[in-house]
Formats: structure tokens, sequence, C-alpha cells
């Protein structure tokens, strides 16, 4: 019986070498490289542990190299002394199991074995999880190397759960594993929530190597799956509805893996087929389009612009749409129950209003792959679901020349909500267009979602007369903040964004837009039509005329607010260029403010509790300003 086991291991051994021979690939084990031995600042004896059987990458030295394929599996003869050996540890392990742990080294969730190659070797054949092994671990220099500070967090992490088998190669990852667990905070966990986490982890990734998945990325795909599904109304589901439930999910593991990202479409280009095909429509005939808003229309001037869109959408395709709404749709549960209601009315369209209903959407998005479920908002990674958004720092450039011709003292206030995608290219927007018309100009930035106040009232203790805040540059001037008199008014014409999406679903160019892997955002601005700037007949003749000629520039793309020099307060250039504008996705993730500006990005723990819950979502990554 042993014997046969040996053949087989050897068949999966030499396959593996051939494999890697064709691919250009080492045929053997991975060797530590001195260099790592070397460069290492820190050695540490971490005692008996369980070694994750996946994250056995190769050999301490090169003398057994050669005897195995790079999976461990054996490449010697049937007849060799090394085959009987094998055989006979092999026939233990079927006897009474195999004990004595093996020694290790490890380095940047890499081990090496040192003693019990044959250990290994039988047991990734008889598929093991884990092996039990005596570990030295190598602490690597501290770098910029993305791989480097994610292992440092993986080393707070492992300080916290005592967790080994979970290995993320970007910075970020294992706080978002926190997160979708549960448990951010730097509290260590009990015995209790490591069984429970643990238990569930090795449920999830029996379902994930039965599925035949590389296990070099169960790591990555248990994370979007806790995600996605949540982590507490999964963990005690069968390894038979996860196997079930995986292909689902298929195209956001991909995503994350091949770092697909987002695609930006700046432009409403897209051609209608020659030949349309039919639509898939309800027994009605009309497409069924429905909008679940996280408040009220009579609560939120945002609600209400979303559903003045939602009208007009109805009203222009009259006779081939018809619309649901659903209002203060503010938990997880409300979600479900709405996206439930939705699907059993009909809808073939799902538009979410609110990043809050990102991951809600996107479990619904998988569970109903013939339903097309969108999200507004900015730069998010989940292929399941398209997103939208407005460029309103077009808009806000035009506010801060407004702002720059009426100001006296060359300062302008400025109040912001969230440190999100695209506000922060907002700020620095306004001063731009405020530095073109007035070289003096000064922003004054403060935030309305601090814990500790601030905001408008801020401002207006400093003098400051001329202030945008959610949209608005009014004149502020005596106690009455209410009163103030609106100058310039951020429009965003939610009808123009919800017609020309409809229309892609009725008239069959749907399709032609996706980019395998990658999320679609459509991110359009004033030359879309969707965004604008009103203006009161208060203003001056000549601030009007100047509105009109940078609109017209904006709109026919002769004219780009950050074109040209953009400094950061270090008084360098972020993007390396000095003509060419940033693209899309630069301006997305801008996380630094002009030196033009005043003030600073909050720190995540200064915001409310509400705009915590955004800038989880969807925050920038802050890099410190001085």
């Amino acid at each position: 019986m042993v014997l046969e086991e040996y053949h087989q291991a050897l068949r999966q051994g030499l396959k593996e070498v051939k494999a890697a021979a064709a691919a250009g690939r080492e045929t053997g084990l991975l060797v530590l490289p001195d260099s790592m031995e070397a460069k290492a600042v820190r050695r540490e004896s971490l005692g008996l542990v369980e070694i994750p059987m996946e994250l056995i990458d190769g050999t301490y030295n090169a003398m057994r190299r050669s005897d195995f394929s790079p999976g461990f599996f054996p490449v010697l003869s049937e007849d060799s002394e090394f085959a009987s050996k094998w055989e006979m540890l092999c026939k233990t392990h079927l006897a009474e199991g195999i004990r004595d742990p093996i020694k290790a080294v490890e380095y940047l969730n890499h081990f090496y074995v040192i003693e019990g190659h044959k250990r290994v070797s039988v047991l990734k054949h008889f598929g093991a999880s884990s092996v039990p092994g005596t570990v030295t671990r190598l602490y690597p220099p501290h770098s910029d190397d993305p791989e480097v500070a994610a292992y440092y967090e993986f080393l707070n992490f492992y300080q916290l759960t005592g967790q080994n088998f979970l290995v993320f190669k970007r910075p970020g990852e294992y706080q978002e594993l926190l997160e979708a667990v549960g448990m951010p905070d730097r509290e260590p966990w009990s015995a209790e929530d490591i069984y429970r986490f643990r238990s569930f982890y090795y449920m999830f990734r029996d379902a994930y190597l039965r599925k035949n998945l590389d296990p070099h990325y169960v790591s990555q795909a248990f994370l979007v799956y806790i995600k996605i599904f949540g982590y507490k109304a999964s963990r005690e589901k069968m390894t038979s509805q996860i196997m079930r439930e995986l292909p689902k999910i298929r195209q956001e593991i991909l995503n994350r893996l091949e770092n697909a990202g987002v695609t930006v479409l700046l432009d409403d280009d897209v051609k209608r087929p020659l030949i349309s095909p039919m639509v898939s429509m309800p027994v009605s005939g009309k497409l069924c389009v429905a909008f679940l808003h996280g408040s009220s229309a009579a609560a939120s001037r945002w609600e209400y612009g979303h559903e003045y869109g939602r009208y007009s959408l109805e009203t222009n395709l009259s006779g081939q749409v018809r619309t649901l709404s659903y209002e203060n749709v503010d938990t997880d549960e409300k979600a479900e129950e709405a996206f439930e209601d939705a699907v059993n009315q009909g809808a073939g369209m799902i538009f979410t209003t609110t990043p809050k209903l990102l991951l809600p959407g996107v479990k619904q998005a998988v569970l109903h792959p013939d339903v097309k479920i969108l999200n507004c908002s900015l730069n998010t990674t989940y292929p399941s679901v398209r997103t939208y958004y407005p460029r309103i720092f077009e808009a806000t450039f035009i506010k801060g020349a407004i702002a720059a011709t009426l100001t006296t003292d060359d300062r302008i206030g400025f109040v912001a909500d969230y440190p999100t995608f695209g506000n922060i290219a907002g700020i620095n927007a306004f001063a731009q267009g405020a530095r073109m018309v007035n070289a003096n100009a000064r922003i004054y930035l403060t935030w309305d979602t601090l814990r500790e106040g601030g905001g408008l009232e801020e401002l207006h203790e400093m003098g400051i007369l001329y202030i945008d805040r959610r949209g608005r540059l009014a004149a502020h001037s005596g106690r009455n903040l209410d009163g103030a008199h609106n100058l310039a008014l951020a429009q965003i014409r939610w009808g123009r964004f919800y017609l020309s999406i409809v229309r892609r679903v009725l008239e069959g160019s749907w399709k032609q837009e996706s980019r395998g892997s990658s999320a679609i955002n459509y991110w359009w601005g004033m030359n879309q039509g969707v965004v604008d700037v009103l203006c009161s007949r208060s203003l001056p003749i000549g601030t009007r005329r100047l509105v009109t000629v940078l609109r017209t520039a904006l709109q026919a793309g002769r004219l780009d607010p950050f074109y040209g020099m953009l400094m950061d307060r270090q008084g360098q250039d972020p993007y390396e260029e000095d003509s060419a504008p940033p693209p899309a996705d630069q301006i997305l993730s801008m996380n630094w403010l002009s030196p033009y500006v005043q003030g600073r990005i909050p720190a995540f723990e200064e915001l409310t509790e509400s705009a915590q819950e955004l800038v989880k979502l969807q925050g920038v990554e802050r890099r410190a300003n001085p």
C-alpha cells in the first residue's frame, strides 16, 4: 500500500518538475538565499508552532533541493534509499500519525525547512493543512517595499491573534480583515475568538481547495468572501454552501489577485450596437429600475437630487421604464429587505445612492447576477457592481475663481465634509481656481465632521466672509449663519446620469464597457452635461462673464483645473509632470493639500462615528501635512 502511495506522490512530483521546466522556473525546492540571512535585522525563536502547508516554500540549504519537486513531492526513483525511507515514514503516518516537529526558518511568511523534509512531503501528499515545527523568524529591514510593509502589519496581527496562516502582500489588508471580522480595535483576541476564527477559516479553506483553486491565494479569497457575505453571518455555514458561493465571487477574487482595480470612464461615448439585442423585460414591457436611498428626500438635499433624477428618468423614458423608490435604507437588514423586494417586483436594474450600500449591493449582485446593480461612489474595486459619481471638482474650480474675484482680504473659507476619494481633489481645485484669478488668495479649510466641532463657526470667528460649504458658495455676515446670501451652487443633473446609464441596457450597449475583472466607474462632469454651476444674478457682470468662459472651456476640454505645475506642501510636484494634467486615477486618490490651503486632512480618529463609517469605505490614504 505504501509503495502505491509513493508511486502516486512520485507522479505528482515529476508532473510538477515538467511544468516548472516548461515555464522556465526552478524545478526543485527553493533555497533560502544567503542574502536573507545577512540582511535580517533580528532573529527570534518562535518555539513550537503550527506551520501552514501552503507557506512551506523551500529548504534552508541546497543539499535537499533536487530530491523534491517545487511542491515538496518526491522525484527520486522507486528503488532508491530515499523512496524506502519515505515509504517507512508514510507507514508510520498511516498507523499513528507523524508527531515529531520539523525545524524551519521563516522569512516574510515563507518557511524554509532545516530538518524534516520527508515529513513535509508525506503530509503534503495526504493533504495535511499544517505541520508542527520549531521555527526561527528572520526579520527583514524596514523599507518602502509593499511586501515588507505588509509583513510588519502581519507581525502586529500575529501579536493580536497568534494566527500565521493568513498572508497578505499588500499594506492595509490585515486592517481590512480585522474590520471585516468586526474586531478593528488593537485588543488581543480571546481564546474563543481565536478558536471560532480558526475553525471557520479552515472550513473555508477546505471548500476553496475542493474547488481546485490555487492554495497560495486562499487568504485573499477568504478576505473577499467575508467582506461580501459577512463573517458573523457565514461562520455557521457548511462547506457545501461555501462551495456553491465561491464561483459567484470569482470576479471579485480576480480583481484583488490581479490588482485590476477600477477603470474610470470619463466620457459618455458608448455607441449603440448596429443590431440592438432584445432586452429581457418583465411582462409589463417596461424595464423596472429601483432606487435605494440611505435617507429621505424630505430630510436630505442629496437624496432629493437623486429622487428628482429618478422622476426625470421615468418622464423621459415613459413607456420604457418604471421605477421603484426605497428611502431610509440605513442598515444591512433594511438593505437586504429592500433588495429582496425590488427583485421580487421585477427590478432588472438597481441604483444605490450612498456608499454605505456598496457592500450590501455587492452581495446582492453576486446572488442575482441577472440584476444590474450600481452604487453612487468613487474608486471602489468591486466588478460585480458599477459605480458612478460626478466630477464635482470642476464646479468647485469655478467657485474658487468666483470667490477670488469677490474677496477683499485674499481670504476664502472652505468647509469640507469627508476626506474621501474625489473630495480632496475638490479642495485643491477650489484653490487652483482662486489662485488663477488672485495670486494672493489663500484658502482656509475646516471640516464639518469632526468630533471636536469646527466647520462654519470656526471660519466665521476668523472673520472670513466668502465661504464654500456643502456645494454652495455664500457670503456670510452677522451671526445668522443660516441666513447667508448664496452666490454660486454646484449643480448635479442626476437625471442626465440615470438616463444615459439606463439607455445602455435598453439599447444593448451595457456589455461594451466591461473590462475583465476591473471594476467600472462612471466619472462624468461638465462636458457630459452632468455638472454645472448656478450663479446668483447679484454677482458682478465681470464675474459672470468669467464663469461663462471657464464653463465653456471645461465643457470643450480646453481647460483642466490641474493643468501645469501643481505643488504639494513639500514644494514638490506629486506627479512629476510639468505640463500634462494628472490622469484620473491620480486625481481620484489625491491625499495631499495644495500649499495655498491653510488646514489639514483630519486623522480618522478625529472624525465623528458616522463619518468614520463612510471613510472606511472610500477614504483616501493620508499623507502627513506639516
